[in-house]
């Protein structure tokens, strides 16, 4: 199935790009939650700091995890944010490649089809204006 922008008559239009763009930012987020998760402890080398030095792997490490939790959790605020009853689903629907609307309603998902939508192009929206594109 071929994902589409909103059109351009939408309240949440957004120009081609930027919705792909924000797209595939959304589908990191299975990919960010296992490296977040993968993460567990410090790492032992020692990083060049490009001068010959001893880098911080401490610091680094800390630094890239930060950066995982900032991601996931602004894009599963922003789920939450459109539709707090809906979240759970919205969130699979923008970060899982092929996540229908059959397979979320056959999930349990609590809203029709033009519901769903609607709260998905505003999810894109909203993280459009987050990510400032």
């Amino acid at each position: 199935m071929e994902f589409r922008a909103p059109s351009s008559k939408s309240k949440y239009y957004l120009p081609r790009h930027v919705f792909l763009t924000v797209r595939h930012y959304c589908l990191n987020y299975v990919l960010w939650q296992k490296e977040y998760r993968e993460s567990v402890g410090l790492r032992n080398v020692v990083t060049g700091n490009g001068g010959g030095g001893v880098g911080d792997p401490t610091a680094s490490q800390a630094m890239r995890l930060k950066d995982l939790s900032d991601r996931i959790e602004l894009i599963e605020q922003t789920a939450y944010e459109v539709e707090p009853l809906l979240h759970p689903y919205l969130l699979k629907g923008v970060t899982i490649d092929r996540m229908t609307f059959d397979r979320l309603k056959a999930q349990g998902m609590p809203c029709e089809r033009k519901m769903y939508y609607d709260r998905r192009r505003r999810f894109f929206y909203l993280m459009s204006q987050r990510l400032k594109l």
